[in-house]
């Protein structure tokens, strides 16, 4: 058997770490308070240690750890599940949130209460992304690459929206109806993403203003439905 590397990462408040864990379906195996704090946790073979963050470091968000799963898709259906099971909704802001998912992708991250990043990543997921956009692609198609590579690897949507709306800016007059469509529909996704409903809702004006046709709308299916499929996901959020 090869080497198993087991990440030990800070608590405030075991407790209430253990709490958010178990709620996602994880096991206790230890815990303790004293002499010092503590604890650990299994499930689906793996295992995550929790102790006390060194002297005056304050919660805030950390560099965690990555998962490898055989199936990234259905593990992030399973929390959304039970977070929602647990806290009536998606806590998708703040600590204690898990980030979302779109079909294709290959990761996502949980977020505990601590601020651990904790990001599961499909085993086979392609490497050697190009950050910037693909070589292959040119003007907006490149834009739109880029942007899903900082929203879907860097969970940084406001790049992402940055990104695209600064593409639009530079290569909206000349890109095809299409791409301009995937750029809307990726803004308006992104808009319900980072709170933005007015914003969400320009987005979807400039969707329908393009007048797509039927076999327009089906091709770009995905894409379209993106925005309304996580505002149904996220539901109603509090603060």
């Amino acid at each position: 058997m090869g080497d198993t590397a087991v990440p030990v990462l800070p608590t405030h408040d075991l407790a209430r770490t253990l709490d958010f864990y178990g709620a996602l379906g994880y096991t206790v195996t230890h815990e303790q308070t004293r002499p010092y704090v503590y604890g650990a946790l299994t499930a689906n073979d793996c295992d995550l240690h929790f102790a006390d963050p060194p002297a005056g470091r304050e919660q805030r968000d950390n560099t965690g750890c990555l998962v490898l799963v055989d199936d990234v898709a259905g593990r992030h259906e399973a929390f959304t599940t039970a977070l929602r099971e647990r806290f009536g909704r998606i806590p998708a802001k703040g600590f204690g949130r898990v980030t979302r998912f779109r079909p294709g992708q290959s990761r996502f991250s949980l977020i505990d209460p601590d601020g651990n990043w904790v990001t599961f990543i499909q085993r086979d997921e392609p490497e050697g992304l190009e950050y910037g956009g693909s070589a292959e692609l040119s003007g907006l198609a490149r834009v739109l690459d880029n942007a899903r590579i900082l929203r879907d690897f860097k969970t940084d949507d406001k790049a992402a929206e940055r990104a695209l709306e600064s593409g639009l800016r530079r290569h909206g007059a000349e890109a095809g109806r299409l791409d301009r469509a995937r750029a809307y529909a990726a803004l308006a996704e992104l808009a319900v993403a980072l709170g933005k409903p007015d914003k969400a809702a320009d987005r979807r004006a400039d969707l329908a203003a393009l007048g797509l046709t039927e076999a327009e709308r089906a091709e770009l299916a995905a894409d379209l439905r993106a925005a309304d499929e996580l505002d149904r996901w996220l539901g109603p959020q509090s603060g």
